[in-house]
């Protein structure tokens, strides 16, 4: 029979390719919905006909127990979260709630589920687990590159959010035996990426410019170093990780370094436009507390899973800004269709 395996967070950009993914591997997909509103559900809309959907919240303990008894998975990836990391200062209570607690209601869901009531189980049940846990726990950095053993120095409240969620998966693991796992995977983009994060709003504001739409760009801190990578090779990671003989923690990024400068630049002259025409400076999009250089070691990744990036960090920007240009020129052709009465 073919595994099951339920993501939360399936119409996000990491769920809806993990999703692809994994249907490629055979699997039964069951994605997490919080009510049939959602707003991203067009993320996955290709693949409905070969998706199951079940009802959970990462804020209701009963829900994901129910959703966990009703799917019966062998694998479950955690991805729902609050992503965006400046939202985290306004709203730090809900990213703590859902990026932190929802860890471990989704934990104790599988505990209850699998009959893990004692201590250290033999087998660990049969479900195992996969945490997204986040570069931003390493935070104001000890070391360049971080790996496994880096020691934690969140941000932000989102940073503080995931730390928790990590160190509680590890707890889970060590106590009831259970097979748990967490992916400490750096900035990884793409095209499905929300237009609130700064790779994506450079992809797109660079297309609007190139198609006439928009006159100018503001940005925030120019130069703050990230390791960027692309979504598609990190869902492949998070797969290996469940499918090793012994649950460990791995860090997953490409071990290149590149400034938002570097992003801006190269996405500019993909379409010959020279990016310093056309970008300003904004104090207000700066962080409060930043984080100026992360950088992945994903040695351990590389030994042990097998994984290797296969997109590289200019290649990632120009896939992102001829996917913006296609995008925004279909919406024009729809803009024109409707002013000319013809849909």
């Amino acid at each position: 029979m073919s595994k099951r395996a339920l993501i939360t967070g399936i119409t996000g950009q990491d769920g809806s390719y993990l999703a692809e993914h994994l249907l490629a591997q055979g699997y039964q997909v069951w994605g997490l919905i919080r009510g049939q509103a959602n707003p991203r559900k067009s993320r996955v809309s290709r693949l409905v006909s070969d998706l199951n959907f079940v009802d959970g919240d990462l804020m209701d303990q009963a829900s994901l127990v129910s959703a966990v008894d009703e799917v019966q998975p062998d694998e479950i990836y955690n991805l729902g979260a609050i992503s965006f990391v400046p939202m985290s200062w306004q709203q730090a209570e809900l990213v703590t709630e859902v990026n932190g607690m929802g860890v471990l209601r989704m934990l104790e869901a599988i505990r209850m589920v699998s009959g893990l009531n004692g201590s250290r189980s033999s087998d660990g049940g049969q479900i195992r687990f996969y945490q997204a846990s986040s570069s931003e726990m390493f935070g104001k950095v000890a070391e360049t590159p971080q790996c496994e053993t880096t020691i934690f120095r969140p941000r932000s409240p989102y940073g503080v959010a995931k730390t928790y969620g990590h160190f509680i998966t590890r707890n889970y693991r060590e106590s009831f035996g259970m097979y748990a796992v967490s992916g400490m995977l750096f900035n990884h983009e793409s095209p499905r990426r929300g237009a609130e994060f700064v790779t994506r709003k450079i992809s797109l504001a660079v297309a609007r410019i190139k198609l006439g739409y928009q006159d100018k760009m503001s940005l925030g801190n120019l130069d703050a170093v990230r390791d960027w990578g692309f979504a598609g090779d990190y869902v492949r990671a998070m797969h290996l990780m469940l499918q090793q003989d012994e649950p460990g923690d791995y860090v997953i990024g490409t071990g290149q370094m590149h400034s938002v400068r570097d992003a801006v630049r190269i996405a500019f002259e993909h379409v010959n436009l020279n990016w310093e025409d056309y970008v300003s400076i904004d104090p207000s999009l700066v962080r409060p507390a930043e984080v100026e250089i992360l950088c992945a070691d994903a040695e351990r990744a590389r030994t042990q899973l097998g994984w290797e990036p296969s997109v590289d960090f200019p290649e990632l920007m120009r896939m992102m800004v001829d996917a913006d240009l296609r995008q925004t020129s279909r919406e024009r052709e729809f803009g024109d269709l409707l002013l000319a009465g013809s849909w």
